[in-house]
């Protein structure tokens, strides 16, 4: 007998429509299963019905199937609940267990707080940050870089993320940087990872061999379509920057083709936003897969309701139809052996993070922090200049980081949010990003509405992709 007590369908299980498929996802399992038409109903009428009383009767379900169908789909979900792919016990509340003080892993290595370039949207405020344009220091760089070797614990391998404003505009220490934090590293015995994410203004023949020589991974901007791209991302002058960029993006990846697609190893994915301007941004994805781009990740805008570029609620649908169609558009380019990988389709099912990360997320604030030009500490890039969210500074090192500001991250979880305690994409999501739900709502445990919904949206057409791509080999999912 299928065991439904004390448990909540809609929470754990959750099913829907794409392409020509119906889907079922088991939430604590992981598992993925494609229904039939009457079974998809069947367990669709069950959630319906539990809405209004917890404890479902059998006989007011499935009233229009014959006794014979309705016994052979009872029969298979039981089935399946025997083996935990569908209707899985529910994974029991557990919080994350941290050490103090906290092991950092990662930093993001704010060497330019100064940009050629004057994005509409931009977060940091034409590369500001709140605050005055500069360039951070030989000296403070590595002193960062020490930081973070003495504060990542046993871990055997760290990560560096040069990041501005520009990164490109302070190239001579970022090189000195990277022979410094190698020697480092070496010395006691570990690795810096390095990463630079560029809007490729000044990515050269010389620069892009330099990066690629020192297996540096790569982020580069560009938001798609010549006139999509120009329109948020100008020159101070005003002129558009597409056909700077787009010829220093296309050399540099070709000196990738092997790159990987779940940006692990030596990397590049090219990175955009879209805007209100832009619902069809499928056609910005295709545009830069045109042009030979195999890695690329398009993301929707965080902004506030008054800028023009923001989002209404009645753009939504045309934003879930791109993802739709941009679906579709990954399985037809594949068959054309025109592959290329879309970040927010990769659904993380076979290799996806623990389940410590997959409660609390990015882990901002007490794994990975940002580092400013004089030397601040705040958890991640997007808080840097919020002197509320300053968690520290490299030049105060004995006072170590801020305790209640660790503690406020590491308790952020998606039991401490509301909206996340029952949402079915609540160990994929993670609760959404810290800094979107504080520039939503002024608090980190209340989630970002739109953002929720459009992570949703990715993550069904990501699972469908995933059932089309087992289904291609030949394999049971």
């Amino acid at each position: 007998m299928l065991n439904l007590k004390n448990y909540n369908i809609s929470k754990n299980i959750h099913i829907y429509e794409q392409g020509n498929l119906r889907i079922a996802y088991d939430v604590n399992s992981g598992s993925l299963h494609t229904l039939d038409k009457k079974t998809y109903s069947f367990i669709k009428e069950m959630i319906e019905s539990q809405r209004s009383n917890p404890l479902i009767d059998f006989n007011l379900i499935g009233q229009m199937l014959s006794d014979e169908d309705k016994e052979e789909i009872l029969e298979e979900l039981e089935q399946l609940q025997r083996h935990n792919l569908l209707f899985s016990e529910e994974a029991g509340e557990q919080e994350p267990i941290y050490i103090s003080p906290p092991i950092i892993k990662a930093m993001c290595l704010h060497v330019a707080h100064d940009c050629n370039l004057r994005c509409g949207y931009c977060f940091a405020g034409t590369g500001l940050f709140g605050g005055c344009r500069e360039l951070m220091s030989l000296e403070t760089g590595r002193e960062a870089i020490d930081y973070l070797l003495k504060h990542s614990g046993s871990r055997p391998q760290c990560e560096v993320d040069f990041f501005g404003g520009e990164p490109l505009m302070n190239l001579a220490v970022v090189k000195e940087l990277i022979s410094y934090g190698k020697m480092a590293a070496k010395k006691v015995g570990k690795r810096i990872k390095f990463t630079l994410t560029t809007n490729a203004i000044l990515l050269d023949e010389p620069t892009a061999s330099y990066l690629e020589k020192e297996e540096v991974s790569v982020v580069l901007s560009l938001d798609g379509r010549k006139e999509v791209n120009d329109r948020m991302r100008p020159f101070s002058n005003g002129k558009g920057s597409y056909d700077r960029i787009v010829p220093n993006i296309l050399r540099a990846i070709k000196k990738r083709p092997n790159t990987s697609p779940y940006a692990i190893g030596n990397y590049y994915y090219v990175r955009g936003t879209y805007t209100r301007h832009n619902t069809d941004f499928h056609l910005d994805v295709l545009h830069m897969a045109d042009l030979g781009i195999k890695r690329i990740s398009v993301e929707p805008v965080v902004a506030s309701p008054e800028d023009d570029f923001s989002f209404s609620q009645e753009d939504i649908q045309k934003v879930k139809e791109s993802y739709d169609i941009l679906g579709e558009k990954v399985l037809e380019y594949s068959k054309k052996n025109k592959e290329f990988t879309f970040f927010h389709f990769n659904a993380g099912l076979d290799d996806g993070p623990c389940l410590p990360k997959r409660l609390s997320g990015c882990g901002a604030g007490h794994e990975y922090i940002a580092v400013s030009p004089e030397g601040s500490i705040y958890p991640c890039h997007q808080f840097v200049g919020q002197e509320e969210y300053k968690l520290g500074s490299l030049h105060e090192p004995d006072s170590g980081l801020r305790t209640d500001l660790v503690e406020k991250f590491r308790n952020t979880n998606i039991y401490a949010k509301e909206d996340c305690r029952t949402c079915w994409a609540r160990f994929s999501c993670s609760g959404g990003c810290h800094a979107a739900n504080v520039s939503h709502s002024g608090e980190l445990t209340k989630v970002y509405p739109l953002g929720c919904e459009l992570q949703k949206k990715r993550l069904e057409v990501a699972y469908y992709l995933k059932i089309k791509e087992t289904l291609a080999v030949g394999t049971n999912c």
